[in-house]
């Protein structure tokens, strides 16, 4: 009878065991994706290589972009975000096919379509998702509380906007319909 008092208990143990050690383990496929914003990078739209590293001592907005997208004219004021706080502040543009198609160019007639109707000057990455089970590593930081160590969020739409602190903090998420240039992104650069 002992014995049998002994097994079940080792075996609650064990079974509480495992639990902790479950609740405590990364979510599939997050493993190695690095925990600091700055030890991430990506290929940038002509092909070289954007290390966020590069940007320490600056603000950071990240905006998944499209060409085709109702909300493609905020372009013109990313660009003119980049431009008036460009002393502080790097906008990056992250094109993405995953929202009704509406990126469905090559990398170079991406380039050549921003540069063309907006003057875009601001960097420019390949071409990625930003949800999914192919979710690039710098979008699976962005949407992941347990990566940043702020919030978790949600890319429901294209032109959805994360801010970086210049120390590489996560710090807001933006939807599609906030204005680049609205007091509610603005406000936080001063």
């Amino acid at each position: 009878m002992k014995i049998i008092a002994l097994i079940l208990i080792l075996a609650v143990m064990g079974l509480t065991l495992v639990s902790a050690v479950k609740r405590n383990a990364s979510p599939k496929g997050l493993e190695s994706v690095p925990k600091s914003f700055f030890d991430l990078s990506i290929a940038g739209i002509e092909g070289d290589t954007l290390n966020m590293s590069d940007f320490k001592g600056k603000y950071v907005l990240c905006v998944n972009v499209a060409s085709k997208c109702g909300f493609t004219p905020q372009y013109k004021p990313l660009q003119e975000l980049y431009e008036k706080y460009q002393d502080k502040l790097v906008v990056i543009g992250f094109p993405c096919n995953q929202f009704m198609m509406q990126e469905p160019g090559s990398e170079a007639e991406i380039a050549s379509f921003c540069e063309r109707n907006y003057g875009v000057t601001f960097p420019m990455t390949e071409k990625i998702d930003v949800k999914g089970s192919n979710q690039h590593p710098i979008y699976s930081w962005l949407t992941n509380k347990e990566l940043n160590g702020v919030d978790d969020a949600k890319v429901g739409w294209n032109f959805n906007k994360f801010l970086i602190s210049p120390e590489g903090q996560w710090l807001a998420h933006f939807s599609s319909n906030v204005d680049p240039l609205s007091e509610e992104i603005t406000g936080r650069l001063k």
